[in-house]
């Protein structure tokens, strides 16, 4: 199983969260996370509908940033919202974010 880089909680930074969360299409991502839970990369692209290498960048921003967590699992990418993580750093944040968006 590989995981990818992401920040530690303490290193997670808000204005990097923002931009994240500041894309419709990343917004529609972390929708379906807290709604799903852990979902593969690939159903969610497919749902959006936007190619392949545009969602490998929101993936990208989205885990850089700290927002998800991705782990692979042979040929799959699975992420989940780190909601606990953002949380802890930023209490109350993500529930406001999604709150606004549902």
């Amino acid at each position: 199983m590989r995981v990818f880089p992401q920040p530690a909680v303490e290193d997670i930074q808000l204005t990097e969260v923002l931009h994240a969360l500041s894309d419709p299409a990343r917004l529609e991502v972390i929708t379906r996370l807290a709604q799903d839970g852990e979902l593969t990369c690939r159903g969610v692209g497919e749902e959006i509908g936007l190619h392949k290498s545009t969602m490998s960048h929101h993936y990208r921003v989205l885990r850089e940033s700290g927002v998800v967590s991705t782990r692979q699992e042979g040929r799959q990418k699975f992420m989940t919202l780190r909601k606990a993580d953002l949380d802890t750093r930023f209490p109350g944040l993500l529930d406001s974010i999604l709150g606004a968006a549902l």
